[in-house]
């Protein structure tokens, strides 16, 4: 992708500060600097990084404007440490996605995200629930069998085996069968009768961990806020994470990938990763495609985009044959880690979150 450029000059006078200030924005890595191709002495400015500061800078002169579009992928609203995307890059803790899901696990990503966890907690059997279902399910009775073990009483443990009875359940509800002391890769890819899957399914769960403030997570985040359980935290990201916008477009992508002419091709592009999703890449690696799905992942980049992470879920469950639905599986259970460190950062905070609303006069509804 072209990067445009632009001088000092006009950077700091599009932005209405002084040279100084904009080589304060430079070090503060908020605009990008290059060497000019034509003078090694001057430096030029991004464009793109330049248009965006104004446009900050405009939101912030119209404070309505910007708490109107802080929600649709508009200003940051809250502060993280756990996950952080820039420049088309995904970042766990300041470690780079990619090149950790090459080696990690789940629970070691989990331990990573919430800091300060007993990596014994994830060694220990775990407690059976009470009531399993014995199969794989789909993703409406997936939700709805995860919410039930996640509800059911449980005596008060320590953080870390907390953390690890959570991860455990979400992988029971997708499996059907309760969690040993195996790492839940291993679990997975046993249950589902595809061991051959063990090191994609463990390089996919990493992948799914976190994602920034993404819909569910935020709804992880307010729950907590109100000083909510663990579980009931977990249990209000499943619910955000099953709509058709969000974890649920694997169905969409399912179902346009089983019959292409018939159903209409989904989104292929992702407003955070302009040079296309880096987590579809790494999760499809070494994965042997269906001939269609190949064929189809041809046919994407000759229309120039990129296949995003839901694509890339449901290629991989049906590259191994996994149960219907197990790319939504995959999806919750990875997420789940990163839900348990947003919903543990947040109560650390001890500040409940509670936006305003601006009232508009609307149409009354008609008389039934």
């Amino acid at each position: 992708m072209s990067l445009e450029l632009t001088s000092a000059e006009e950077a700091s006078g599009r932005l209405g500060i002084s040279r100084a200030s904009l080589y304060a924005y430079v070090s503060r890595g908020l605009i990008r600097s290059f060497s000019s191709p034509y003078d090694p002495r001057q430096r030029l400015y991004a464009l793109d990084d330049v248009e965006t500061l104004v446009e900050k800078k405009a939101r912030f002169r119209r404070p309505a404007a910007a708490a109107a579009t802080a929600l649709d992928w508009g200003l940051p609203v809250l502060e993280t440490s756990i996950t952080q995307i820039k420049d088309g890059h995904l970042f766990y803790r300041g470690h780079d996605a990619i090149a950790w899901a090459q080696v990690k696990t789940l629970e070691e990503t989990a331990r990573l995200l919430i800091g300060g966890l007993d990596i014994e907690a994830f060694r220990l059997p775990s407690r059976r629930p009470h009531s399993l279902p014995g199969r794989a399910l789909d993703l409406h009775d997936f939700v709805t069998h995860a919410v039930r073990l996640l509800s059911e009483p449980r005596p008060k443990e320590l953080r870390a085996a907390e953390v690890a009875t959570i991860l455990r359940l979400m992988a029971a509800a997708g499996s059907g069968a309760a969690p040993e002391a195996e790492p839940l890769h291993e679990h997975l890819a046993l249950a589902w009768k595809a061991p051959q899957a063990s090191d994609a399914i463990r390089r996919t769960l990493v992948l799914c961990a976190d994602h920034e403030l993404s819909s569910s997570a935020f709804a992880v985040r307010v729950t907590a806020s109100t000083g909510a359980s663990l579980s009931n935290a977990i249990i209000a990201g499943l619910m955000a994470l099953s709509g058709p916008y969000h974890g649920g477009m694997t169905e969409r992508v399912r179902a346009f990938l089983e019959a292409p002419g018939k159903t209409a091709a989904p989104s292929f592009q992702h407003k955070l990763y302009p040079d296309g999703d880096p987590r579809a890449a790494a999760i499809l690696e070494n994965v042997p495609l269906l001939s269609s799905d190949a064929t189809t992942l041809q046919a994407i980049a000759a229309g120039g985009g990129k296949p995003g992470i839901d694509t890339a879920l449901v290629m991989l469950e049906r590259a191994y044959g996994l149960p219907r639905s197990a790319a939504f599986t995959l999806f919750a259970v990875g997420r789940t880690a990163g839900w348990l460190a947003h919903a543990i950062e947040q109560r650390s905070q001890s500040q409940l979150i509670r936006p305003r609303a601006r009232y508009v006069v609307g149409e009354e509804p008609s008389p039934s």
